[in-house]
């Protein structure tokens, strides 16, 4: 099976994996409405390929994973602080009632709305020169959705620092080591080769198994998870800048940051 331009999807029946790769490196790998609708067709179709037992998702290039929502598309939003349009919401697998194991392979950047993806993948691996951060604060956004994910991958102190430290910091790839964010870090340019061989082993054991220990895994924090998610639209309808002045603070934003 393969995407279109904005999501390159290959799959190896040999082996049983299927690999995921944002395929917008002249982008930053940032999600725009097309991409985000193929990512959530592609995690529904493959509840129902059986030859694939296990599945990587990675980003095209070297300088990011994924960048978050393309800011060069409009979305318009319902004038009311209980309804937010988010079409990033659909783009992870669990999202989709997929559970079959999805493994992370980080390159490069790893900010904002990429949580979504991390969130929803079982364990991450990354690139030794990986960053991971979050910008909504610093652009008059509410960093919602994202820090709930990431508050049940890293603990509370560290995610707390990332959201609200905004641009002006980066969590290296060894910093995400420690805390636990990611699990195994690879040589430069390495991360996709390890998640894959993380996914061949998987995928060769029986399908029942492993997707059963999945859903038993998620049903750990499900319940937490839901209940804070279902707060995230209104607290970014309610906290978010209008969107032209989060332009302004974009269009005078400073690259200075420092990495930890």
């Amino acid at each position: 099976m393969s995407g279109s331009s904005g999501l390159r999807v290959t799959t190896d029946k040999d082996t049983g994996v299927a690999v995921l790769t944002l395929d917008r490196p002249e982008k930053l790998n940032a999600i725009d409405v097309e991409t985000a609708a193929e990512l959530a067709s592609a995690w529904r179709e493959f509840r129902y390929d059986d030859s694939v037992r296990a599945l990587v998702v990675t980003g095209a290039g070297e300088r990011a994973f994924c960048t978050g929502i393309d800011r060069g598309i409009d979305v318009p939003q319902p004038n009311s602080p209980y309804m937010v349009d988010d079409p990033l919401l659909s783009i992870g697998p669990k999202a989709n009632d997929l559970w079959k194991p999805v493994i992370a392979a980080v390159n490069g950047m790893a900010c904002g709305g990429a949580f979504y993806l991390l969130g929803e993948s079982e364990f991450v691996v990354a690139d030794e020169t990986a960053t991971f951060f979050d910008p909504h604060t610093t652009y008059g956004m509410v960093s919602a959705y994202e820090s709930i994910y990431m508050a049940q991958r890293m603990p509370f102190g560290e995610v707390a620092r990332m959201a609200l430290m905004g641009n002006a910091e980066r969590i290296s790839a060894r910093r995400a080591y420690e805390v636990g964010l990611v699990s195994e870090l690879a040589a430069p340019g390495g991360a996709l080769a390890a998640a894959v061989a993380c996914a061949t082993v998987i995928a060769s054991y029986p399908a029942e198994a492993v997707q059963g220990t999945v859903r038993a895994l998620w049903s750990a924090k499900e319940a937490a998870r839901t209940q804070a998610l279902a707060h995230a639209p209104h607290l970014v309808s309610l906290g978010n800048l209008p969107s032209e002045r989060q332009a302004d603070l974009f269009s005078a934003r400073r690259s200075a940051f420092r990495t930890r």
